[in-house]
Formats: structure tokens, sequence, C-alpha cells
């Protein structure tokens, strides 16, 4: 189960960034991207220091990363398929 405290720690700032884009929408913030990117740059590199300084999520790094790559190349082609699909039956 999920503890409500750390739903409340995701959520809260996903909404106050809400409110803030929406208020500054129509100001010019600039380089905005490159923080963005920044921001993103550090936490991909804080999630691979993590994995790789955990002995336990290494060992078992093989099984699971096999079924994460099962799961997501079954899930882009699942994705294909219904896009074809779909574009198909909007054509008709």
């Amino acid at each position: 189960m999920f503890n409500p405290l750390s739903i409340l720690d995701l959520i809260l700032p996903l909404v106050v960034g809400v409110f803030c884009g929406y208020f500054l929408r129509n100001k010019k913030i600039p380089k905005l991207e490159n923080l963005s990117l920044a921001v993103i740059v550090i936490l991909i590199f804080s999630l691979g220091f993590g994995i790789g300084s955990n002995n336990q999520l290494l060992s078992a790094l093989p099984q699971v990363g096999l079924q994460a790559l099962v799961i997501s190349a079954l899930a882009i082609m699942f994705s294909i398929i219904f896009v074809k699909a779909g574009k198909r039956l909007v054509k008709t």
C-alpha cells in the first residue's frame, strides 16, 4: 500500500507547477528548457547511482531487465498496432 505522505509529496509539486505555469503562461521565462533538461539529467544520474550502489538490485538486474525489455517491446508493438488500426477506422 502507498504511504499517503509520499503521494502528497509527488502531487503537491505537480499542482503547484500547474498553477505557476497557468499564471505565468504569458510571461517570457528565458532558458527554461535548458533548466528542465539539466534537472532531468541530474535525476537520471541519481537514479543510475542508486541502482549502481544497490548490490541486491544489481544481482536481480538481468532477470528484471529481461522482463522490462519484453514488457516495453510488447507495449510499443501494441501501440503501433492500435494506432494503425485507429487510423484505418478514422479514414473510413
